[in-house]
């Protein structure tokens, strides 16, 4: 629940212009993108819900460069887009625990599932697959810290980085990016939710800000030599 506290934070402190403004998100205002948090954060809560947007997905992927995900961003951001910003974060908040809840009910046989990640979209040149668990226990909740920041950049907001659960989020991120890439790591993150990473030996120092990196890996920002591996954000 942090990252959706921190995102929720963030949210109550918006004025009604903020909304209007642009994400990095190609298309998204800021208010489209927290339409697409509470369509996830549904399907999440509700396994009907979740089935339902698949299955939406798997029809509409043909519009959307064959990615069924991206098709499914796009159905929960149309299906909100009336709602006010005080109607969006009253929702999402609604919806967090639920959804957080709904997470960890998963099975543990399909936590073990491996499913496909389209290389095409907004998914082009992620990791093509991974497993259910990983999904639900890691990803989503790095979905919800990624926006909350592409939402303080897009209004000037402000994000308390020095919360434990973002330097949790970041070193995860490391963790993936490494075992990703098999290459020793010598990795200084700079910021309140940074630190220092060193796996193997001999390897090259690279040190930069630890959003620059999560925001590379994530493919916001194009980054040279390992850089270039991205994980699912």
């Amino acid at each position: 629940m942090a990252a959706y506290d921190q995102l929720l934070g963030l949210l109550r402190s918006l004025h009604d212009e903020a909304w209007r403004a642009a994400t990095e998100c190609p298309g998204w205002s800021v208010a489209d993108m927290v339409g697409h948090l509470i369509g996830a954060a549904e399907a999440n809560a509700s396994l009907r819900q979740n089935l339902r947007q698949q299955a939406w997905g798997a029809r509409h992927r043909s519009d959307h460069c064959g990615n069924p995900l991206d098709a499914v961003n796009a159905l929960q951001v149309s299906e909100h887009l009336s709602l006010s910003p005080a109607e969006r974060v009253s929702m999402l908040a609604s919806l967090a625990p639920r959804a957080v809840a709904g997470r960890m009910r998963l099975p543990r046989l399909l936590r073990r599932v491996s499913v496909p990640i389209a290389q095409s979209g907004s998914s082009a040149g992620m990791p093509p697959r991974l497993r259910l668990g990983h999904l639900v226990d890691v990803v989503y909740t790095r979905d919800v810290w990624m926006h909350t920041l592409d939402i303080a950049r897009a209004t000037g907001g402000e994000v308390d980085l020095s919360a434990p659960v973002n330097a949790r989020i970041v070193a995860d991120a490391v963790r993936e990016w490494a075992l990703l890439h098999g290459h020793p790591v010598d990795l200084t993150l700079t910021g309140p939710c940074g630190g220092r990473f060193v796996s193997g030996a001999g390897a090259e120092r690279l040190e930069l800000d630890a959003v620059e990196f999560c925001r590379a890996l994530s493919g916001r920002t194009p980054g040279p030599g390992l850089l270039r591996h991205l994980v699912i954000f």
